[in-house]
């Protein structure tokens, strides 16, 4: 409980009056006696006033308080949260009340202002932006309650306990790749077809034919039957894409409000609903984190909202990504070839170590790397340059591009494919990627 501005004037005022009679008298200023009673006696007046103010202050009930939340947020949107007030106050007061909103969320119209009436129930809101992905527990709130005379406040915690969940919004950065996806596919001609002879499930045994491949023949049959056998493939009708995502260090680089790694979240989520739009199985493998994940490629919508529950909370380390012990998780869990994405930021020193990684993973599966490329060193390299500093400057970030594309090149001569792209560009050029070689039967 504190002392509110009216009753600090209160007793300026009285005090200041009762200096000023001093000083009169002191000054030997000729003063009605019954001046020093009336001041003494209106300070007391004062004193027994505010002491019954803050008795009736402290008798007061607490409000009950209930807090109306999504249970999920999108990074980076706004949202509206509903404080609903009821007391038992006989009489009308006027409160303040203030939400402990989580550190990593940002809000408006925060603290609110509120006339209570008597027998009414109040409703009033406020509005969020979360600032980063993950759990967030909203524990107490806090309301100023005045005195009747208005001579007191009162702060009150009340305990009001809610959580929600801060998710990617993939969907407000690609909105219109979404709403496109459609129109693109179709645009691109991307369909499931079977081709006879080839491809990766097998469909069926049949007489062998002109234009079969001896690698078709099954001799077994062959032998049994007594007549040329061939094998008759099919395209895979649930192909698999797996992401193989660099939660280290290297991600950790900011562009705007978002990290390169919730950039590289967006990118996999993109990708993800494309392809489970396209009948395929999505998966995903986090390294160089604290608690690293595995999801097992699965089909279907529902697997989107799989991956978002893996990764809302996932956050980038300090760690080195160590990219084969990475590989063999991966190779350890996962023995059907599929579409491995490896979304990373490589980094010249990641040379060998890298490579030798990628290599072993390609012997199994099909391996794309997609590495993000920062705005800055772009911006570097075209800056003028006027000083020793800056040379030095520009000097080490040409250097430091020309490594970086040495080591595409290598991956590349190595039949490992690099796409670069910034961080806001990797999801178009993902879905770009693999719309073009689903359409022609790359994988």
């Amino acid at each position: 409980m504190k002392p509110s501005r009216l009753l600090l004037i209160w007793l300026s005022v009285l005090l200041g009056f009762g200096m000023v009679l001093g000083t009169l008298r002191a000054l030997e200023f000729a003063l009605p006696d019954n001046l020093s009673a009336i001041s003494w006696a209106l300070l007391l007046a004062l004193l027994v006033l505010s002491g019954i103010d803050a008795i009736r202050l402290k008798r007061l009930p607490a409000p009950r308080l209930k807090r109306q939340m999504p249970g999920s947020l999108a990074l980076g949107r706004w949202s509206e949260v509903q404080l609903e007030v009821e007391h038992d106050f006989a009489d009308a007061l006027r409160v303040k009340i203030f939400d402990h909103v989580p550190d990593g969320l940002s809000f408006e119209h925060l603290p609110l202002t509120l006339e209570l009436q008597p027998g009414q129930r109040s409703l009033i809101s406020y509005r969020l932006r979360p600032l980063r992905r993950g759990h967030f527990s909203f524990e107490q709130c806090e309301i100023n309650l005045p005195s009747p005379m208005g001579l007191w406040s009162d702060k009150r915690l009340l305990s009001v306990s809610d959580s929600t969940r801060v998710y990617p919004d993939f969907a407000r950065l690609y909105g219109g790749e979404l709403l496109a996806v459609d129109n693109w596919l179709s645009q691109l001609g991307v369909r499931q077809r079977q081709r006879r002879g080839q491809g990766l499930e097998f469909h069926q045994l049949r007489e062998y034919r002109e234009g079969d491949s001896l690698r078709q023949i099954d001799w077994k049959a062959t032998a049994r039957q007594r007549t040329p056998i061939a094998r008759e493939y099919q395209d895979e009708r649930d192909q698999q894409i797996v992401f193989m995502l660099d939660c280290g260090r290297s991600m950790r680089s900011q562009d705007g409000e978002l990290s390169h790694f919730d950039h590289a979240l967006n990118a996999c989520l993109l990708l993800s609903y494309v392809a489970l739009r396209q009948g395929d199985a999505v998966g995903l493998s986090t390294f160089a984190s604290d608690q690293p994940h595995h999801l097992a490629p699965v089909k279907g919508p529902g697997q989107l909202k799989v991956l978002l529950n893996a990764v809302y909370d996932l956050d980038n380390t300090p760690r080195p990504a160590d990219y084969q012990a990475a590989v063999s998780h991966l190779l350890a869990r996962h023995k059907r070839r599929s579409l491995v994405v490896l979304v990373t930021n490589l980094r010249d020193e990641d040379d060998e170590e890298l490579l030798g990684a990628v290599k072993r993973l390609g012997q199994q599966h099909r391996v794309l790397v997609a590495s993000l490329r920062e705005d800055t060193l772009d911006e570097l390299r075209q800056s003028p340059v006027q000083t020793l500093p800056e040379a030095l400057m520009y000097c080490g970030t040409v250097d430091y591009l020309n490594a970086r594309a040495e080591l595409h090149e290598r991956l590349s001569a190595h039949g490992v494919p690099v796409l670069e792209a910034r961080p806001a560009e990797l999801g178009a050029g993902l879905v770009t990627r693999y719309l073009s070689w689903k359409k022609a039967g790359v994988f």
